[in-house]
């Protein structure tokens, strides 16, 4: 069994399905919900993260998994306290990015590869890394199947939800704090600049093709894996970056399924 992780290929594939089965489904809810921008700016977060975390000895994965977290939880709370939300997201991201990567030139005797945070090494995945992906994607797909029916509600209407004796506010909650660990576990793969794409780009590709939340959710899923499995193949023939591979990949299944929805509703 051993044998088997010991190919960086496989490795980097397991790590790629890992975050298709995180992402796709909560990039449901983020395209329902038009999150787009909350993405960017905990993904953005992650750098800051990431500084924290060399700075003080301390895992990637915890550092980056606290900062998002508290990122994810500042933006719900301050949403709608005086500022519109686009504006408020627009200077937290940028602002947060800005503060990490200033925070990285101030690290001495710690080498840094930005751009493998940046954009992701999925390449680089190690055995631990690949434990750690897992549980965390592992971790996100239980609670979102756990607070389905709630989330789903909350969603589609504040109202309803209230009425059935539900929190929107909380499950707000919820959803920002499965974001942030998503942001977490896909920080290897994608980086900081393409975990949104991976977010928004599988649960688009699907939107065309499915009739009911679930069957946009199982698609997104098979979309997002498709396009890891095809990113790495396409990485390692024409040698191009991984991360980029992938998300190109997403995009040209999001084209396909656009023009896929327009022929069938032309056929109906």
């Amino acid at each position: 069994m051993s044998m088997l992780f010991d190919d960086f290929l496989i490795r980097a594939t397991l790590a790629g399905i890992a975050v298709a089965v995180a992402a796709a489904p909560l990039g449901c809810f983020v395209v329902w919900r038009r999150m787009a921008y909350f993405g960017d700016a905990t993904a953005h977060a992650a750098i800051l993260g990431v500084a924290l975390a060399l700075a003080f000895n301390l895992s990637v994965f915890l550092g980056v998994l606290f900062v998002t977290i508290l990122m994810a939880t500042l933006v719900s709370r301050l949403s709608g306290r005086g500022f519109a939300m686009d504006t408020l997201l627009g200077v937290m991201a940028h602002a947060s990015l800005a503060i990490g990567l200033v925070a990285v030139s101030f690290l001495s005797g710690v080498r840094v590869d930005l751009m493998a945070f940046l954009f992701g090494d999925i390449l680089a995945v190690s055995v631990t890394d690949l434990v750690v992906i897992w549980a965390g994607a592992l971790s996100v797909l239980a609670l979102l199947v756990w607070r389905w029916d709630a989330l789903l509600t909350a969603t589609m209407s504040p109202e309803l939800a209230r009425a059935g004796g539900l929190d929107p506010d909380r499950e707000q909650l919820v959803l920002s704090i499965t974001l942030a660990i998503v942001v977490a576990v896909a920080l290897k793969v994608v980086g900081v600049i393409l975990i949104t794409a991976m977010l928004i780009i599988p649960a688009a590709a699907a939107r065309p093709l499915a009739r009911t939340p679930e069957s946009m959710a199982v698609i997104a899923i098979l979309v997002a894996i498709i396009a890891a499995f095809g990113g790495l193949q396409m990485s390692l023939w024409a040698d191009t970056p991984a991360g980029p591979s992938i998300v190109t990949v997403a995009f040209c299944l999001f084209m396909l399924s656009l023009i896929t929805g327009a022929f069938y509703r032309g056929m109906r």
